[in-house]
């Protein structure tokens, strides 16, 4: 048995899931036998492995992620899919709750000739943020749409925002290491889920430009309350499903 086997019994033996991949990525990522085993024990504490190794992939680009900051899921490519659609050479995009700037910087690489800005209310992710988008993008400190530069007003083409959308009674239902390692801001969305996104719904017709769109990940469930938001704005709704992230993804658009 090799020792990146052996590691992986001992992962699995503590309840990891992924234990071969996780035992692999600390392999590659420790500088000595010293670093590993402190991986490993922070691991077998509850720590998530990106926090541990200080990375994520998210869609093919290598995100910071430091403690404390929201680690970008898998199914939010769905999330970015919607949005790089909507962006052209020049656009505005904001990649509003941005935390790492995963979203962001997906966008930027794809499309490089946009003006990306990006916004979170805290101050780790912030600086997580700038450390990513550092040539990409600028990354401003504060409470949604009173984080921006009051020159974006009425000129954004797409706010893509991963706001937190699990209800607040959902929220112990959730890992632990994501219940306990990540803000509870970044989960928390009030009694059905969807306070965060009414109010940055509410305050994007005034930062849209004509034509432009916001887009969020909300549940399934979530839908029809959040196209009624939407509704409230004047802002056109649809919903998108990803079949093979099995995500959904509102989109209101500035007519």
């Amino acid at each position: 048995m090799s020792d990146v086997e052996k590691l992986a019994v001992r992962l699995r033996e503590s309840g990891s899931v992924f234990a071969e991949e996780e035992a692999a990525l600390f392999f590659e990522a420790a500088r000595d036998a010293r670093d590993l085993e402190l991986m490993v024990r922070r691991r077998l504490d509850g720590e998530a492995p990106e926090h541990i190794v200080g990375w994520a992939e998210f869609c093919g680009l290598r995100i910071a992620v430091a403690p404390n900051v929201f680690i970008p899921r898998q199914r939010t490519a769905a999330l970015v899919d919607q949005a790089a659609r909507l962006c052209a050479q020049g656009s505005i995009v904001v990649d509003m709750c941005c935390g790492s700037g995963a979203l962001g910087s997906v966008i930027a690489e794809r499309h490089p000739g946009i003006e990306l800005h990006a916004a979170d209310s805290e101050h780790v992710a912030v600086t997580c943020a700038r450390e990513n988008l550092a040539g990409f993008g600028a990354v401003h400190e504060g409470d949604l749409v009173d984080a921006l530069p009051a020159d974006l007003r009425g000129r954004i083409d797409v706010i893509v925002a991963n706001v937190p959308y699990v209800p607040s009674a959902e929220l112990r239902l959730m890992p632990a290491e994501a219940r306990e390692r990540e803000p509870a801001v970044t989960h928390d969305g009030g009694a059905d889920g969807l306070n965060v996104f009414r109010r940055l719904v509410a305050a994007a017709p005034a930062w849209l430009a004509a034509g432009g769109s916001i887009l969020s990940e909300i549940s399934d469930e979530q839908a029809d309350a959040a196209l009624a938001a939407l509704a409230a704005a004047n802002l056109r709704g649809r919903t998108v499903y990803d079949d093979e992230r099995e995500t959904t993804v509102v989109i209101g658009t500035r007519t």
